[in-house]
């Protein structure tokens, strides 16, 4: 089978200082936030940033399931610890339900990959 992907985004609260301890924090992730990512069985994980919006790159395996990575997330105090820090620089988007943070964007182009699907 092949892996899924999903393309998330969510907002940083806009202030040069915020956004520049979001960026210091993802670049010393620690190894157990890494293996409850990798055990949920994500495959590639990437951030990217523009202005104060964030943009989430996530390829998973077909054992991957958003409501079994969340209760796992749940139960790990490391997770929780981290989720908690991330929240206080992060900003929900205007149409986030409450308590939604990284929102599911739709796939509303692909390039044509041969002369047939043009």
């Amino acid at each position: 089978m092949e892996n899924r992907r999903y393309c998330l985004a969510l907002d940083l609260i806009n202030d040069p200082q915020i956004i520049s301890q979001y960026i210091h924090h993802h670049k010393q992730v620690s190894a157990e936030i890494i293996e409850s990512i990798v055990s949920a069985d994500v495959t590639v994980m990437d951030i990217y940033l523009t202005g104060n919006r964030l943009f989430m790159i996530m390829e998973v395996g077909e054992h991957f399931d958003f409501e079994e990575k969340s209760k796992m997330d749940s139960e790990n105090p490391a997770v929780q610890s981290w989720e908690k820090l991330m929240s206080t620089l992060q900003v929900p988007l205007p149409w986030a339900k409450p308590g939604e943070k990284w929102i599911i964007m739709e796939k509303i182009f692909s390039l044509p990959t041969s002369t047939t699907d043009r």
